[in-house]
């Protein structure tokens, strides 16, 4: 739902061959500028130095790769204080080398039927036999009670998909029983823009998560992701594992992970995300203050445990239609475990397939200003 306008106006005839370029970003309702310098002696690759006042000083950055660093430190400080960042091509391949890392290759992964492919496509790649497990009704996310039912000597990891935009509710059992059992626990984000939970972000339960940067993502850059960890280990794993293991020692190049590939984000792409996450803490009160008018609308919905903040990557209403709608989260086709034709013991993932809907929270959507009555007549839905 959102628009992500780019525009760039070069100044020409520098006699230094450093040439500075205005981005202007149209995105969920807000244009930001910035300032960047090309030093076009040297296109391939361009280096780009990135004005960053939010940039403490003396911060390293990594070779080639200025504004990534720029994007991945600005990241952790809204989102993910004390954590390491990665930037990525994409939300996906952050999962893969998160499975690839926890080395579950000829393992089982529990992954939650209700999700996304890409969620399972990961771990395929990475070698993993996946098994999935139930959701909850009440948060369409991991089930911690049916988790435990499926597993076995074989599993190595457990997949938490924080769904909707909100902080798994089983999330604190799921790492426990983990922790009891020796299980990996990787996070999907890639909803959880601006979900918190007793202080912590997704991403901070497990070894680490996956954001996605999407177009259809609360902060969006058309492509990319981020893999964020506690873990130092990881974070480097992943750094070298997305430049084909590359690493500057003494001046020289050395290939020191020879079973990595490509999964860089582009710096384009990386200036696009730093200029969208000035404009993330309004995109979420605007989402936030759309979904209170909900709220009076809506009595049969997904209700937050006190003190849990979303994102509203989606608001979520049960067994209700409304006129306008933004889809499912998932609908009951669209869930992995229906693609891998598995749903046959998955009661809540069906229920939740077929039980719910989502109207428009996208925060640019024309009518957010509206007041409560006029949103309800606009839905078709009674409202009191």
């Amino acid at each position: 739902g959102a628009e992500n306008v780019i525009d760039f106006p070069m100044q020409t005839g520098s006699e230094t061959g450093i040439e500075k370029v205005t981005i202007t970003a149209t995105g969920g309702g807000h244009t930001s500028k910035e300032t960047i310098e090309i030093d076009v002696r040297n296109p391939d690759p361009p280096t780009i130095t990135f004005e960053n006042k939010l940039l403490e000083k003396g911060q390293s950055m990594e070779f080639d790769y200025e504004l990534d660093a720029v994007y991945e430190g600005n990241w952790v400080k809204v989102e993910m204080s004390r954590m390491h960042s990665v930037a990525l091509s994409n939300g996906g391949a952050g999962l893969y080398l998160l499975y690839k890392y926890a080395k579950v290759q000829g393992k089982e992964v529990i992954i939650p039927g209700n999700t996304c492919w890409s969620t399972v496509a990961a771990a395929k790649l990475a070698g993993a036999k996946v098994v999935y497990a139930d959701c909850n009704r009440e948060d369409l996310c991991l089930s911690c009670e049916d988790l435990k039912k499926r597993v076995t000597s074989e599993t190595k990891a457990v997949t938490v998909v924080h769904i909707g935009g909100h902080i798994a509710f089983d999330i604190e059992k799921i790492a426990a029983f983990c922790k009891e059992k020796n299980l990996v626990l990787i996070e999907d984000c890639a909803h959880a823009h601006g979900a918190m939970w007793k202080g912590k972000a997704a991403g901070s339960w497990g070894i680490g998560g996956a954001y996605s940067f999407y177009a259809t993502k609360t902060l969006t850059t058309g492509e990319g992701g981020m893999v964020v960890t506690a873990s130092k280990e990881v974070a480097e794993y992943c750094r070298l594992q997305r430049n084909y293991g590359k690493k500057i020692i003494d001046n020289r190049i050395h290939y020191l992970q020879p079973d990595s590939f490509n999964f860089r984000i582009s710096e384009f792409t990386a200036a696009l995300g730093f200029i969208q996450m000035k404009n993330l803490e309004d995109i979420l009160e605007i989402k936030n203050a759309l979904a209170r008018k909900y709220d009076q609308i809506f009595t049969d919905r997904l209700k937050l445990p006190e003190g849990m903040q979303t994102g509203y990557y989606k608001y979520i209403v049960f067994n209700q239609e409304t006129a306008l709608q933004t889809g499912k989260v998932f609908a009951t086709a669209d869930q992995c475990c229906v693609l891998a034709d598995r749903q046959q013991d998955l009661p809540g993932c069906r229920w939740v397939g077929e039980n719910h809907c989502c109207p428009p929270i996208y925060c640019n959507w024309e009518h957010a200003d509206k007041s409560v009555e006029e949103i309800a007549a606009l839905l078709c839905v009674s409202y009191k």
